[in-house]
């Protein structure tokens, strides 16, 4: 479903130039669900951006759903985005003066759907996230976890073959957290593609694999603590100790 090879991303300025991915190689497989980890400034946003066709990244090849993306145009991207890619942002993003309804039904608009088809899109995805009962609710009457709901029901109505995440229960007590991660685990158990940045371990054990991001790099949570000169032969391809 994903595959990157020897990606790097550069920022440039007139006096600094930041490597905030390096030699970054993944793999993920359709119906994986995957835990990104990893220190503050390790990358973990850059490789979501460059996962999200929302960054170009400087070298490397990406596959997304066996097509590779590196000389693709802004436009097909944007297709290719929309099709095939959903968003989960920790602060929501749902728009204030617009119901759960228009909400989800805006990513749908620019899609070129038609009325029926929305319709029947944003009631199936607000029902599977328990919500089909408040669509006309203004998001300022929902709790917090409600919230997160509509934004993964707006995601959930493009059909994407693939979900990212960052951070999806940062802004919840602990009580919500659980219900959006089960409910993240129901999505992929119906054949979903999860991608996950998170700093809970808690939840990236739930999760069927933990990738860990150090200064812009895939390392291995295994090889910590063992020997340098052992490393070397037992590291999975593409990736450094932690």
């Amino acid at each position: 479903m994903l595959k990157m090879d020897n990606i790097s991303q550069v920022f440039r300025t007139e006096l600094i130039e930041t490597h905030a991915l390096r030699d970054f190689n993944l793999n993920v497989s359709e119906g994986e669900f995957v835990a990104v980890t990893g220190p503050s400034g390790s990358g973990k946003t850059t490789f979501l951006n460059v996962a999200g066709l929302l960054e170009s990244p400087s070298g490397g090849h990406y596959y997304l759903d066996g097509e590779e993306i590196s000389g693709l145009n802004d436009r097909a991207r944007s297709r290719l985005r929309n099709e095939k890619i959903g968003f989960i942002f920790q602060g929501y993003n749902l728009l204030p003066d617009l119901n759960l309804f228009d909400n989800v039904d805006v990513p749908l608009r620019y899609r070129g759907f038609n009325a029926k088809e929305r319709k029947r899109r944003i009631e199936q995805a607000l029902e599977q996230v328990g919500l089909s009962a408040r669509m006309k609710h203004l998001p300022s009457q929902l709790s917090g976890g409600q919230q997160q709901r509509v934004a993964i029901a707006r995601a959930l109505a493009g059909s994407p073959r693939l979900l990212l995440a960052d951070e999806p229960t940062g802004n919840l007590d602990s009580l919500m957290a659980r219900q959006v991660m089960t409910l993240l685990k129901e999505i992929n158990a119906a054949g979903t593609t999860i991608v996950m940045v998170t700093h809970d371990p808690e939840q990236a054990a739930q999760t069927g694999r933990n990738i860990h991001i150090v200064d812009g790099q895939v390392c291995d949570l295994a090889m910590a603590g063992r020997p340098m000169e052992s490393q070397g032969s037992l590291l999975p391809e593409g990736a450094v100790a932690c």
